[in-house]
């Protein structure tokens, strides 16, 4: 599981997670529909969920997790209550109530083995432990990627992709700028400053 630098909260990368908007765009949310969902790690399964609509405001989930004491796989089924609500312009976006007893947040966004919420699992996001160097270096790679290079700053910057406004290039150029030059923390320039002195 996704660890908190400096101990503290876990993070939800190390978190399996079901996404009510990837089962609604999927489909999935029919009633009388099935899914299956498995997560693997090298290869191998190590859970799976199955999800079942039974009305227009619930999902019966089956969640088949493997007790690591036993090796035995174990079922778990329980209700996760849908939500409604209509969009702008037109149509309805399903949400999730979360199904631990007491909670029934309306969330997007399930995590962990009996998939309650971020908030009943305490878990932050990476972002969220990132340091303003690491958020720099981050929007950097994701300029250069977005214009079509790799996020390795060891390459060469990459060049206006075809059909991209000039002014358009020259402003992502400029906030790559801005973002590398905020990437460096001050204890490089001081080892930079003394080492050269």
């Amino acid at each position: 599981m996704g660890r908190w630098r400096g101990g503290g909260r876990d993070t939800t990368e190390g978190y399996r997670q079901l996404d009510v908007r990837r089962m609604q765009r999927g489909g999935f949310l029919r009633a009388g529909s099935w899914s299956s969902w498995r997560w693997s790690r090298n290869g191998e399964v190590f859970a799976s969920i199955q999800v079942r609509r039974i009305s227009t405001a619930s999902c019966s989930c089956t969640v088949i997790v493997p007790v690591m004491a036993t090796r035995k796989w174990t079922k778990e089924e329980y209700p996760v209550w849908l939500e409604w609500t209509r969009c702008y312009f037109g149509g309805e976006r399903a949400w999730f109530l979360c199904p631990r007893p007491g909670c029934r947040r309306r969330v997007a966004i399930l995590w962990g083995a009996m998939f309650y919420c971020r908030q009943c699992y305490n878990l932050a996001y990476e972002s969220q432990n990132e340091t303003v160097y690491d958020r720099a270096l981050r929007k950097h790679q994701a300029i250069r990627m977005k214009l079509g290079g790799s996020g390795s700053l060891a390459e060469d910057f990459p060049t206006k992709p075809r059909g991209m406004h000039w002014r358009t290039y020259w402003r992502l150029v400029t906030q790559a700028e801005e973002a590398e030059s905020r990437s460096w923390p001050p204890w490089v320039y001081r080892m930079m400053v003394n080492g050269s002195s």
